[in-house]
């Protein structure tokens, strides 16, 4: 991979890596996969990233692919695109191929992230994001975007080549200094809209139009902003209900990562979401009951597959 600033490693095959990768690489940026997916490895070889419209249309996009971080020695962009629970596999990927001067952004869900990449790469390499836009995984190599959105980035030396490209490609990006509120921000959302889908086997939108579960995801995203408010966290928004009904609304046709995960009998991220939040609120003694009870049935839905 050719180290400049037109050239991206994203760590992931999955669909936001791949929506990710079909947008960058359609803006003329040099796209590079780092993964461990064969059947994702193999469709990406062959055939390149596939994006499949709104109206069903499909575009094909030349991207470079591989399972070996030696082959990606010095990357100095990264995005890391990877479920939590496999974000220590793509720390210990990219001390290996990461440049000394380079940054690896991280647009993953859940808390921790960070600190696992911050841990193997040094905290001057790792620069934190969010993102409220939805992907689902059409097949192998093959994403559907399921809800436009924005990127909003923390503060970084070393990120402004990295955001000029995401904008060449077509994201809308923000800045925050905060990068806490950015983290809980989503997080409350998080917590709010996945496992309540992933249980009841619905979209986002269709939370809103169900009177219990609106109501249930209302007392998460309250039950969750409290915690964040005990660790002296800012929220970006006034009010975490209207937040994350505007979400589950911009996004209504989109089935959550977290439901998308269950139906394939895939390890979630509920240890990084209403796990984190449980953790979190036994530090600062705000109780967590309704955290605490999503976390345990996704878990058991984990574990009866």
């Amino acid at each position: 991979m050719s180290a400049n600033a037109t050239s991206l490693l994203i760590v992931g095959t999955g669909a936001m890596a791949s929506l990710f990768a079909s947008r960058l690489s359609a803006a003329g940026v040099a796209v590079t996969m780092l993964g461990t997916w064969p059947a994702g490895l193999e469709a990406l070889k062959q055939r390149g990233v596939t994006l499949v419209e709104a109206d069903g249309r499909q575009h094909t996009y030349p991207v470079q692919v591989t399972n070996d971080p030696v082959a990606c020695a010095g990357t100095q962009l990264a995005l890391v695109m990877v479920k939590s629970w496999q974000t220590q596999r793509a720390a210990n990927q990219l001390a290996v191929c990461l440049a000394p001067d380079g940054v690896a952004l991280t647009l993953q869900n859940g808390l921790g992230n960070r600190e696992t990449l911050a841990q193997a790469l040094g905290s001057q390499r790792v620069a934190l994001g969010v993102t409220t836009i939805g992907a689902n995984l059409a097949g192998p190599g093959c994403v559907r975007l399921a809800g436009d959105g924005v990127i909003t980035l923390g503060a970084h030396p070393r990120l402004s080549p990295l955001t000029d490209l995401l904008r060449r490609a077509g994201f809308i990006v923000e800045n925050d200094p905060d990068p806490n509120a950015l983290l809980w921000g989503k997080l409350i959302i998080n917590a709010a809209i996945n496992p309540l889908t992933a249980l009841l086997d619905i979209s986002n939108g269709e939370l809103l139009k169900r009177p219990s579960a609106r109501e249930l995801a209302a007392t998460i995203a309250r039950e969750s902003a409290s915690v964040a408010v005990a660790q002296g966290v800012r929220l970006p928004y006034p009010d975490p209900v209207v937040a994350t009904e505007t979400i589950a609304r911009r996004t209504a046709s989109n089935r959550s990562s977290m439901l998308q995960d269950v139906k394939r009998g895939s390890p979630t991220e509920i240890d990084a979401i209403c796990g984190a939040i449980v953790q979190a609120g036994k530090q600062t003694g705000v109780p967590t009951p309704v955290n605490r009870t999503l976390w345990q049935l996704i878990q058991g839905l984990n574990a009866s597959e």
